[in-house]
């Protein structure tokens, strides 16, 4: 728990220094204070000569997103695979982004390479930026001369991800925009459209319905209380934000209470499923070793109950067994996903099976989360239609009342 506590107080230096032969070099690193920067470049053999943390340029441009990142591999990929050297590549690639942001660090990068660098060394001085699956397959497609095919299946498997991704916030937008318009409604109603009601009420004299009088007491709540009432429901979705972010057992926890939530869990099963098949796939096509590559892929699942599993499986497939039985113990994975795993190893093409197993589930989590949106359409039409009707008949329930005493 130390050491997960101290991970989420990194901080990011940019630091300026000299290396072996006496050149200069600089980049990016995380730590938690200057001195463990120093200590950790000088363990490099690199001379630090300014270490300064990195503050959030208000000018600099949008921030870098994921997205970006996935594009600026096909970029790459596509202006390599044509034959245009990687310096120039990078050059055309940083010069005509939009965003200053990306424009600094492609350009960076660039002159970390053209300096004599390798791409991967230059890459990992940036690791907000670049994970170490990508680091990885970089550096092997260098020692490899397959730098090119290795680009095309980075910028392949980013956009896979970034797709998935995509989808899962997709599933998960609804339902909260479910609650936060059904509150924004019903305290629009309570504030400014009861108390009118209520004012003819009271004039009445008579005695209103159990609903009437629980709707008007609930009325003088959100007029004498609202602030309070806003400013609570803002305090606890920070607060749970926060919580998110800096507590891994809070964060852990809703991993997996999110995989037992009716249908959205199942779509959060088929993408951890088809994440786990993309990155190993990629990793062991661009001949990561099997031990290695199970590593990048506990990162990439994006759960933390398959992560833990996947750490498991790594530490069997390394005393020897194989992954079919690894994944048969850990009791994660479907059927059909272990039997074609298990062919893959017996032909010795378990890569090409696994990228089928990633596509099957990325268009199952595709047509799932489809399923999802045109079952919640009308749910939340439903739903609104309860809130707001019944509101509406709280306050008409009166009027009917007094009108059958008088027939």
């Amino acid at each position: 728990m130390a050491e997960k506590a101290a991970a989420m107080e990194l901080k990011v230096f940019s630091w300026e220094g000299t290396d072996k032969k006496g050149q200069r070099v600089k980049g990016e690193a995380k730590a938690t204070n200057e001195a463990m920067v120093k200590m950790d470049l000088r363990r490099q053999g690199i001379n630090p000569l300014k270490v300064s943390r990195k503050a959030k340029s208000r000018a600099s441009g949008k921030k870098i997103t994921a997205k970006d990142i996935a594009i600026f591999s096909r970029q790459l990929a596509t202006m390599m695979s044509s034959g245009v050297p990687i310096v120039q590549a990078f050059e055309i690639i940083g010069r005509g982004h939009e965003n200053p942001s990306m424009r600094d660090l492609v350009l960076t990068v660039k002159s970390d390479v053209e300096a004599g660098g390798t791409m991967a060394d230059a890459m990992r001085k940036h690791p907000l930026y670049f994970d170490n699956l990508t680091c990885n397959l970089i550096h092997a497609g260098e020692q490899a001369g397959i730098l090119e095919n290795l680009l095309d299946k980075i910028a392949t498997y980013k956009e896979k991800s970034e797709s998935i991704k995509s989808k899962i916030k997709k599933a998960m937008f609804y339902p909260t925009a479910v609650v936060i318009v059904s509150f924004i409604i019903t305290a629009i109603l309570l504030i400014f459209v009861i108390p009118q009601f209520e004012s003819m009420f009271s004039g009445m004299g008579a005695d209103l319905p159990a609903l009437t009088k629980l709707v008007v007491s609930a009325s003088e709540v959100f007029q004498a209380w609202w602030w309070a009432i806003f400013g609570g429901v803002g305090v606890l979705g920070w607060g749970f934000v926060q919580l998110k972010r800096r507590s891994q057992a809070f964060a852990d926890a809703l991993d997996r209470l999110s995989l037992k939530v009716p249908v959205i869990g199942a779509i959060l099963v088929k993408a951890a499923i088809a994440r786990f098949a993309r990155t190993l796939s990629t990793m062991f096509a661009a001949g990561v070793p099997l031990v290695e590559a199970m590593d990048s892929v506990a990162g990439a699942v994006g759960n933390v109950v398959y992560a833990t599993a996947v750490y498991r499986m790594r530490d069997q497939v390394a005393t020897g067994q194989s992954l079919t039985s690894s994944m048969m113990e850990a009791t994660l994975f479907p059927n059909m996903v272990v039997q074609m795993v298990a062919i893959g190893e017996e032909a010795g093409s378990l890569d090409g099976m696994l990228g089928k197993v990633a596509d099957f589930y990325e268009q199952e989590v595709d047509d799932a989360v489809d399923g999802l949106s045109s079952l919640l359409e009308p749910l939340i039409m439903a739903f609104l239609g309860v809130v707001v009707g019944g509101l509406v008949i709280a306050m008409y329930l009166p009027i009917f009342k007094m009108g059958s005493a008088m027939m």
